[in-house]
């Protein structure tokens, strides 16, 4: 929202003003941010300015690791290494929900959940880079994983990628 005031409130102009000290900002994981956020990357202009961004910072010195819907199939094809991690509708729901709770965010499960769903419907229908795994990604289901094996299986695939490419 700041990003568009300073820009005139061209969601273009917005998106190609980020930098990577916005990625560190107070208030970006807000559920309003989320929700926003996946109804302006539906916009060409919008989306097309934050790829460059996003390959941009991919290649950084010392690399990047990115998050994101489209990441492993538009922003960066070509990573050594990718990684689809998903879950449930649910368990993402719940885990978003004690995400908004802990920051003391009102947010009620069902309205968490029907927003997950929401987004998983429109990022797979989009025909602008749709949500999918890349073909060569690993998945990595964490429904019934904490995060410390989450994080182990990650490790894992990271390691036996790139010892398979050495």
């Amino acid at each position: 929202g700041r990003k568009l005031l300073e820009t005139g409130g061209s969601p273009e102009a917005a998106a190609r003003a980020i930098t990577p000290e916005d990625l560190a900002r107070d208030g970006l994981r807000t559920q309003a941010v989320a929700e926003l956020a996946s109804r302006v990357a539906t916009i060409p202009e919008v989306r097309a300015a934050l790829v460059a961004f996003q390959r941009d910072f991919a290649r950084r010195d010392g690399g990047a690791v990115l998050d994101g819907r489209d990441i492993g199939t538009v922003i960066c094809p070509d990573a050594e290494v990718k990684l689809f991690v998903t879950a449930s509708a649910e368990c993402r729901a719940e885990r978003r929900f004690r995400e908004l709770k802990d920051a003391g965010q009102v947010a009620a499960y069902e309205d968490v959940l029907d927003e997950v769903k929401k987004r998983d419907a429109r990022d797979m229908g989009r025909a602008d880079a749709p949500l999918r795994p890349a073909a060569d990604a690993v998945e990595i289901d964490t429904t019934d994983l904490t995060i410390d094996a989450a994080v182990a299986r990650a490790v894992a695939a990271v390691r036996a990628k790139l010892e398979a490419e050495a």
